[in-house]
């Protein structure tokens, strides 16, 4: 099976019509789809870089703004708990107001956010930036995608703009701690913020100039569902978060875990009722639909492990400077970039159960090398041990997010991608702050930095083995494609 041949049934629904395809859309020009798809590409990088960009700059922050220990963590966790805790919300509102308008008001957030971050003058200051910025980045981030499937086609154009997708969000974390290495020792920690705006200006021009909008679904919103998967979300990160840094048994990580599982169960009783939910419990009772979305939560958590405690690898232990850490990220990317190329081209002839299992394989095995790497690490060990694995690794995970996030958006119906679209990026979120949280635990029982780092990095090969097995599951129970699909 290919992705072209994917139905695009709703699962668990009777409504069969597909995502909008391009002549569908508002405004489009045929000339204009690869400057639209350039603009949506930009959009996504910009949102993925600045979940990483700010972290080799943490401790001139902390010093700058007289932050204590524990509450530097707030500047990375409250981008994501705004973003991850509204995203789901952000996508149902996105097709009321219509995507485009959505990404515009997105990324105008996302600015004003970022410039006054540069501006903070005091920690509280910047982490309310910090937390507008995810606000910002939750309204625009699912209209991406529901853009990105609506002016392309199926067929080569469209894979090579999910592959275009797919580099975005791999390569982001990589690049932003390049970037953020290079701002933090040249000009400052305030650029690291600072140089959104440029980035968001030219998005928004593009997008005012070359983005077409659909046309705008007329439904209820679903309230008590929109207020569940909020908190839900928020209390998950915030217990994952709060876990790592306190401790698993804490009454603050205890209570969070509380107020997430019972907001869950609300989330479910209100999804079953509402005729519009922003979360449709079919996404997640169909094997189809549940194997990719499960995947997309956990083999995140294994790549943000991968780049975080290779970090940590090369400054605290080989001695590397930021701009030499970021350097030493670079063969991901490059890894990244090249498997994107090939993937387009081999998904029809191969299909996604072959390359996304060969994906995911490159994932575990990259990271077990590392492993190795860390285990024996010291002051002769040579750039070349840690180059390798990270090339592995990037190109593992060049050839696994198209497959996953290509099949999560064709398996749903034209009513639902925003949905899709939030849920596939919010689980991202989550699993990022959830794998780092258990595998800071994992560092910590394990005999800390000094001699626990090959073994935690060890434990991070769990989150994409834990994907193969998913996917593998999900392969085996697609229905085989109908002939008469157009």
């Amino acid at each position: 099976m290919t992705r072209d041949s994917l139905p695009t049934a709703p699962v668990g629904g009777t409504d069969t019509q597909p995502a909008p395809p391009a002549r569908a859309m508002v405004g489009v020009r045929r000339g204009s789809v690869t400057s639209a798809v350039v603009i949506l590409v930009l959009t996504q990088l910009m949102f993925v870089v600045d979940t990483s960009i700010v972290n080799v700059a943490l401790p001139d922050i902390g010093r700058d703004l007289a932050f204590s220990s524990t509450g530097l963590s707030w500047v990375v966790t409250a981008y994501a708990l705004t973003f991850g805790g509204l995203i789901l919300l952000s996508g149902k509102i996105g097709s009321m107001i219509g995507p485009r308008r959505a990404l515009v008001l997105g990324v105008t957030l996302f600015v004003i956010a970022s410039v006054a971050g540069g501006l903070a003058t005091s920690a509280v200051f910047l982490v309310a930036a910090r937390a507008l910025q995810g606000v910002g980045a939750a309204v625009a981030a699912p209209s991406v995608m529901v853009l990105l499937m609506g002016i392309t086609t199926p067929g080569p154009q469209r894979s090579r703009a999910m592959a275009m997708f797919v580099l975005a969000v791999g390569a982001g974390a990589a690049v932003g701690l390049l970037a953020g290495g290079v701002l933090t020792q040249t000009l400052g920690w305030r650029w690291v913020m600072y140089v959104n705006a440029p980035i968001g200006v030219l998005v928004l021009a593009g997008a005012l100039r070359n983005l077409p909008e659909t046309v705008r679904r007329r439904t209820s919103l679903d309230v008590g569902g929109a207020a569940a998967s909020i908190l839900a979300m928020v209390a998950l990160v915030f217990a994952f978060t709060s876990a790592a840094d306190r401790g698993w048994a804490s009454s603050l990580a205890l209570g969070a875990f509380t107020v997430a599982g019972v907001s869950l169960v609300v989330l479910v009783v209100c999804e079953r009722r509402h005729p519009h939910p922003v979360m449709p419990l079919a996404f997640f009772t169909a094997a189809r639909s549940a194997g990719p979305l499960l995947a997309m939560l956990v083999v995140p958590a294994g790549q943000v492990g991968f780049l975080f405690f290779t970090t940590l690898l090369t400054q605290q232990v080989l001695g590397f400077t930021p701009i030499r850490t970021g350097l030493a990220l670079v063969p991901f990317t490059f890894g990244l970039i090249a498997t994107n190329q090939l993937t387009p081209r081999l998904l029809p002839r191969l299909g996604e159960r072959v390359i996304g299992s060969a994906g995911l394989s490159g994932l575990v095995l990259g990271i077990v090398w590392m492993a190795l790497v860390a285990a024996d690490a010291g002051p002769d060990t040579s750039i070349v041990t840690v180059l390798l694995p990270s090339v592995l690794l990037g190109a593992g995970a060049g050839a696994t997010f198209a497959p996953v996030t290509a099949v999560i958006m064709h398996q749903a119906p034209a009513e639902h991608v925003g949905a899709a679209a939030g849920l596939n990026q919010g689980l991202q979120q989550l699993g990022g702050a959830m794998g780092l949280a258990v595998l800071t635990s994992v560092l910590a029982a394990t005999g800390g930095l000094k001699h626990g780092l090959g073994a935690t990095l060890l434990a991070t090969a769990a989150f994409p083995l834990a994907g193969l097995a998913l996917f593998g599951v999900w392969a085996r129970r697609i229905p085989a494609p109908d002939p008469t699909h157009a």
